[in-house]
């Protein structure tokens, strides 16, 4: 079957399409510690502004991780955003395009570079208290931001690189963790399979995204779980990342991929937590729901947000307290979704 996006994006499609026409230079952007919907997002309307004849540059608040270096074709069309490089390529700028976030808070110190360029905004995640003002293709039901930017290069008619395909595949199979969560939808299928009629591997993506663990991961892993607590009265449990062990395997961000999903894949848990302490920052709090409980909502009442079923948030504050905090409002929320007798 051949692929269609849904004609009810077709008007926001339009109106991006009419803002990059004719952009010379295009700086591209996405939220703090990238993931791979982030990164394969802009990697893949990288390279198809690229063989439009923009010139274009990924511009990230922080590096994309190493695990994901591999979707970047080449290294020039990423900049360092604490580079003067940075500056001078976002003077020349035309136009920016911000995606998988519509937050000013979640482009840290990409925002003062941009500031005054035309801005877009592709993005599948619920619009918070601070959005980015700017022409916008959002869609909350879309299964990843990669799949927007496959239905703007469809509607646009091509051109379709080579360069665009892995990422955006990346995009989806991450986001929709490996095709499990319940926001695998049928089009973000159609558009995978037709990813893989263009030549992307099934298998060797998985392996080069899932397959290999460094070690350091593993250690990690096992601090972790040794902190695992579960309330089983109240269908929560959570895990501490050790700031100790984190520092002293030299971890990053992307090491802690998927470690929530261990408390919240606990039989009889509604809600999965995972602390973790960042320096001079606070802490970092994730939130993932078996389904019932909307952790977007309980996130935002912390100051973060995200997803119904995957959120975040940044907390100021000594772990023991945000941790009290963080649970208490958990177990309220977990209580209030189920149903009434």
């Amino acid at each position: 079957m051949t692929y269609e996006p849904r004609q009810g994006r077709f008007n926001a499609i339009d109106k991006v399409l009419a803002v990059l026409n004719g952009k010379e230079t295009a700086i591209l952007t996405t939220h703090i510690n990238s993931d791979g919907d982030g990164c394969g997002s802009e990697v893949a309307l990288c390279a198809w502004l690229r063989a439009r004849g923009t010139e274009a540059f990924i511009v990230n608040p922080t590096p994309i991780p190493q695990s994901l270096q591999f979707l970047v074709p080449d290294d020039s069309w990423v900049v360092d955003a604490r580079s003067d490089e940075a500056r001078e390529v976002c003077d020349g700028g035309d136009i920016v395009v911000v995606l998988d976030t519509g937050e000013i808070p979640r482009i840290g110190r990409v925002r003062p570079l941009i500031e005054g360029l035309e801005t877009v905004v592709i993005d599948h995640h619920p619009t918070g208290d601070r959005p980015i003002e700017g022409v916008a293709f959002r869609d909350t039901s879309a299964a990843a931001t990669g799949e927007l930017v496959f239905d703007l290069m469809h509607r646009a008619g091509g051109p379709w690189p080579k360069d665009a395909d892995l990422p955006i595949y990346v995009s989806i199979l991450t986001d929709t963790g490996g095709f499990r969560f319940s926001n695998t939808t049928a089009t973000c299928l159609h558009i995978v399979a037709e990813l893989v009629d263009r030549g992307v591997s099934p298998y060797e993506t998985h392996r080069r995204v899932y397959g290999t663990s460094p070690r350091r991961r593993i250690r990690l892993l096992q601090s972790a779980l040794s902190s695992l607590e579960v309330d089983e009265r109240s269908g929560v449990a959570w895990m501490t990342v050790p700031s100790a062990e984190y520092e002293a395997v030299g971890a990053g961000p992307d090491d802690l991929e998927g470690f929530v999903d261990y408390p919240r894949s606990i039989e009889g848990v509604e809600v999965g937590l995972l602390f973790r302490t960042i320096a001079r920052k606070g802490i970092k709090v994730s939130f993932r729901s078996n389904g019932e409980v909307d952790v977007n909502t309980l996130a935002r009442r912390f100051g973060g947000g995200g997803h119904i079923r995957a959120s975040g948030a940044l907390i100021q504050g000594p772990l023991d307290q945000v941790q009290i905090d963080v649970i208490r409002a958990t177990r309220e929320a977990v209580e209030l979704s189920q149903p009434r007798p």
